[in-house]
């Protein structure tokens, strides 16, 4: 067993390494700017593997089946994983305004409507969502929520939250679709199963050729997740998410990303919110 973990140190060749592995397994650039973040971030895994340095963490990716068991563990570590209900509300300010007769050709009531939240994190895009169309009180809807990190899915799936991290819902959404704790020594709420039932989550890596979203969306969330990625990597991206977008729906992004470069069959409707054309 390894005692003295913070002693072990990343070399450049090292991290030119794992940087590279990490880009091509997941599209995250990292410049070696950031080489002291990717350090303290793997140490979690050295001391889970108790591995004595990364010389043998490397020597495990590269053995036989290393790589495909290590990956997701990884994954966990080396994301960014930020989040907050509301988010952005301007997309969601845009989905209350929308004309959703129109939207769907005639009546809305009775239809289904199916969004994906991309780069769900722990859950707080995709459970805002929901909310937002289910204060509608038109159609159905289904929501698709994908995230690289299995860790911060296992708690998007519990759907339970501080009061500090619930604090941007309005009264009106908190009193409605959440739970609280009657402890009132643990000041936690959860999403209520009318919500819940709403949203299935899953574990998915937009570098994969191939991604199984079920179906064409009519709403697509790839928010905040492009500037992890170069920019031919976020073209790629877009266009397999484009690939999964009804013809007439939407695509959102974060507010400080761009696609506007990019040959797209999108048409910008208001500042980072797309429709296909």
């Amino acid at each position: 067993m390894v005692q003295n973990y913070t002693l072990c140190r990343l070399t450049n060749q090292e991290f030119d390494t794992l940087s590279g592995i990490i880009y091509e397994q997941f599209g995250i650039k990292m410049p070696l700017a950031k080489k002291t973040l990717l350090e303290c971030r793997l140490q979690k895994r050295l001391r889970a593997l108790e591995l004595e340095n990364f010389a043998q963490y490397i020597e495990l990716l590269f053995s036989s089946g290393g790589l495909s068991q290590e990956l997701f563990p990884m994954a966990n570590v080396v994301t960014t994983n930020k989040t907050d209900f509301f988010r952005e509300s301007a997309h969601f300010d845009f989905l209350k305004s929308l004309n959703w007769d129109s939207y769907f050709g005639g009546e809305a009531k009775g239809k289904m409507l199916k969004a994906w939240s991309a780069a769900c994190s722990s859950g707080e895009e995709p459970y805002t969502l929901s909310m937002v169309l289910k204060e509608t009180g038109e159609f159905d809807h289904q929501i698709l929520a994908t995230d690289l990190s299995q860790e911060v899915l296992q708690k998007a799936v519990t759907a339970i939250y501080s009061e500090e991290r619930v604090r941007p819902v309005p009264l009106h959404y908190k009193q409605k679709y959440f739970l609280k704790n009657k402890d009132p020594k643990k000041p936690l709420l959860r999403v209520g199963p009318e919500i819940r039932k709403k949203v299935t989550f899953r574990q998915m890596n937009l570098m994969d050729s191939e991604l199984d979203a079920g179906g064409k969306m009519d709403l697509i969330f790839c928010r905040n997740v492009l500037i992890y990625f170069d920019r031919p990597t976020q073209e790629k991206v877009i266009r397999k998410l484009c690939a999964h977008l009804k013809v007439g729906g939407y695509l959102f992004i974060g507010h400080s990303e761009s696609i506007s470069d990019f040959r797209l069959p999108l048409v910008q409707v208001k500042s980072t919110i797309y429709r296909k054309s």
